[in-house]
Parts: C-alpha cells; structure tokens; sequence
C-alpha cells in the first residue's frame, strides 16, 4: 500500500499533549526498568527492530537501527533480524528475548505460548522477563502511533554519545 501523503494526520503530540507525555514516561520507566534489570542496551534496540518489523513501521525501523549501529550493532545482525532463527548471529539470551518479543507482538496468533515464556525465564530472571515484556509493549504501542499518524522516516539521527 502507498503512502497517501496528501491525506493530513492528526498531531498527537500537538493535539493530546498530555497523552503523549503519559507515554513518554511509560516509555522512560520502562527503559529505566531494562536498566536496572541489567538487560542488555542491544537486546533492546534488537527487541524494538524486530516488533517493528513485524508491525511494519518504516519510522520506528528507522529510529531503532540508526540507534543500534551508534550502539556498535553490525550490519550483518541487522541484515539477519528477520530471520533470526535460521542464522548463527544471535546468543541464547537474544533468542530467548526475540521470541518473546515476536510472541508479545503477535499476541492474537495464539497467546504467549508456555514454552515461549519457559525458554525467557531459563536465560533471565523474574525482573527483566518484566523488562522484556515492557519494552515490547511500549516499541509495540509506539508503532501502532507512529503508523496511524504516517510518522515520516529518514530525518531521525541518534543522539550523540558523549562518553
């Protein structure tokens, strides 16, 4: 389907400040609560790529690997994401959190089926099964906005990291 540039989408932010602020802070807690799980910062960027893609939303897709190549992401692992169960590329723990990202996303094929959820809570503990399914939520939330309002892709650049 073609994009219909001349048909105007409502400006989230502009329109329901509040709304967007309250998801904004969703989006912070749950980054917060990733870290203070210790779950990897690339697990994250590969859990945002990976529901996006499913969802397809061409904006977050943009954002998330523009982040994770300033994160040190190879292309390689990029290239692959869509097909991470037939590549070598990927640890146990990044499979165990791609599976259950993909589960979480495509909720109505089926739930989180157990072995799913099984195979996330034999490579992390109770809090970052919790991060995990946060950050999929949130990554999930934010693709049906960004999709519903025709965000544009390609102008995002990551923050530089000073460090």
């Amino acid at each position: 389907m073609a994009i219909n540039e001349s048909v105007p989408r409502v400006a989230l932010k502009k329109i329901t400040p509040d709304v967007s602020g309250a998801m904004g802070a969703l989006h912070a807690a749950a980054v917060t609560a990733a870290m203070d799980a210790k779950v990897e910062p690339e697990l994250l960027e590969l859990i945002r790529i990976r529901a996006s893609q499913i969802n397809g939303c061409a904006f977050c897709l943009d954002m998330h690997t523009k982040d994770a190549r300033a994160q040190g992401e190879t292309e390689q692992r990029l290239y692959a994401l869509s097909a991470w169960r037939e590549t070598p590329f990927y640890t146990e723990r990044e499979r165990a959190g791609l599976a259950l990202t993909e589960a979480v996303t495509l909720v109505h094929d089926g739930q989180v089926p157990d072995e799913v959820y099984r195979a996330a809570a034999d490579v992390f503990d109770e809090q970052q099964v919790a991060a995990i399914i946060w950050a999929a939520t949130v990554i999930n939330a934010y693709n049906r906005i960004a999709i519903a309002t025709r965000m544009v892709p390609g102008s995002y650049q990551p923050a530089r990291n000073n460090s």
